[in-house]
């Protein structure tokens, strides 16, 4: 019997506009012309792949689909070269209008941390390892 492998990642958005621009931001390469599909695909390195879905698709063939309440149910987290970088990425995203969740910090797990809130207010974790 084979094993089920992970193979996409998958995000329900309010607005596949919006969310499309804040993903290509961190360097996803998604497709130019997607924003107005209401299922959009990118291949991630390693052979995974992360797709966007609107909450019309969704409720399409899940008529009872609700948007989830109460904080986020995953959270992606995005490696980044170094300490640096996350305070970069942190303050570039927050200065285009994306919404910070939690400002830079060394984290007691040795790393430089933040979050970053997407569109839709999921969680996006930036991260590098702390410097010696």
């Amino acid at each position: 019997m084979n094993t089920p492998r992970l193979d996409v990642i998958g995000l329900v958005v309010s607005d596949m506009a919006a969310s499309l621009a804040f993903y290509r931001r961190l360097g996803l390469g998604v497709p130019a012309d997607a924003d107005t599909a209401p299922h959009v695909e990118a291949a991630l390195p390693g052979g995974m792949r992360i797709a966007w879905d609107t909450e019309e698709v969704i409720r399409s063939f899940d008529p009872g689909w609700a948007r989830p309440e109460g904080g986020d149910r995953i959270g992606l987290a995005f490696r980044c070269s170094s300490p640096q970088e996350v305070d970069a990425t942190y303050e570039s995203l927050v200065s285009s209008g994306y919404r910070g969740h939690l400002k830079p910090w060394d984290a007691v797990w040795g790393q430089r941390y933040a979050v970053v809130l997407d569109p839709d207010g999921c969680g996006v974790s930036l991260f590098a390892q702390a410097a010696a």
